[in-house]
């Protein structure tokens, strides 16, 4: 038998995505041949690959995904390497995924690698992109919550306002929540170019080389998505899953996303927050985590080849407690 139209599709985009900052979050994590460590997104396996390639047999690695199309891909590795088992969960399931495994506080390392990857913006049925018209849909599990245009056509004017300035950080959000609202009283929105048509007709001030729709479709992602209430819940059990010595990294394409990573990275660094009038030495504070080095960035030799690494920020830590 065949192989179905679906896992064709997936397997012709493994190769088309290029993992960011691929090498370099491989070296932070600081592989021991014989460690474990999680792959929180495995999105098309690139880290997941370059991570296998640098463990020995008894090596150990847990990949995780929400993404179905992502499982398709994962599943066809686990078939060819048994030092791979894939989980189809949110990382903000870590703790269960990891403990399911038997391997709680035993994790050597662990990378996040955060955003919307190539493959879905390249897939028009996902309705992730304004360049490619199609369902507006935004879920990166598309049999989980509400879908954008759901989400759309039911929300308040000053929720979608509240929404695109919040994770969009849209000036004119405003505007676009009035026209969205105006237009859906006789028209239903179901596609990205009709999303993208309004939100063009009521931003004002185009930013050069950036379509006018950029962070109206990036801030509705977020919000269906719950983004940021996954990331924080990952991290947070990203802490009780790694091992003493284990390291966390986290690459991220958002300035947002990248400034709850810094807060919780230093948070963490500085350990218990005690009033400051306390008699507390340092070392009383209890922290739990070590940052190594600063944020990462790729160079650029690495964005010339893929521009989607231009707005990519990598930060490491080490559990110490």
């Amino acid at each position: 038998m065949g192989m179905s139209m679906a896992t064709r599709a997936v397997q012709e985009t493994v190769l088309a995505h290029e993992s960011v900052l691929l090498h370099a979050a491989v070296d932070a994590l600081a592989i021991q041949k014989n460690g474990i460590y999680v792959d929180a997104t495995f999105g098309r396996g690139g880290h997941s690959r370059a991570i296998l390639s640098e463990l020995g047999p008894q090596g150990r690695l847990i990949a995780m995904d929400q993404d179905p199309e992502a499982i398709v891909a994962g599943a066809d590795a686990q078939k060819h390497d048994s030092r791979l088992q894939v989980s189809h969960s949110a990382f903000s399931r870590i703790a269960a995924v990891v403990e399911a495994q038997g391997c709680q506080g035993l994790v050597n390392g662990i990378l996040f690698d955060l955003g919307v990857s190539s493959p879905q913006l390249d897939n028009a049925e996902r309705g992730f992109s304004f360049m490619r018209d199609g369902p507006l849909d935004m879920r990166m599990n598309p049999g989980k919550g509400l879908s954008a245009a759901q989400w759309i056509n039911l929300a308040k004017e000053t929720d979608i306002a509240d929404v695109l300035y919040k994770f969009g950080e849209e000036r004119h959000s405003r505007r676009m929540a009035r026209r969205i609202v105006e237009f859906r009283k006789d028209n239903l929105i179901y596609t990205t170019n009709q999303l993208a048509e309004l939100v063009k007709e009521a931003n004002p001030a185009w930013e050069r080389d950036k379509h006018p729709a950029t962070r109206a479709f990036q801030a509705i992602r977020i919000h269906v998505n719950k983004e940021f209430d996954e990331l924080e819940a990952g991290l947070r059990q990203a802490l009780d899953v790694l091992a003493v010595g284990g390291r966390l990294v986290v690459i991220s394409f958002h300035s947002l996303e990248d400034r709850i990573v810094k807060r919780f990275i230093a948070i963490q660094t500085k350990g218990d927050n005690f009033p400051r009038d306390l008699p507390i030495q340092q070392s009383q504070l209890r922290p739990r985590l070590r940052a190594i080095g600063k944020a990462v960035k790729p160079d650029g030799a690495e964005i010339e080849h893929n521009p989607r690494a231009r707005s990519a920020v990598m930060r490491i830590a080490e559990k110490i407690a």
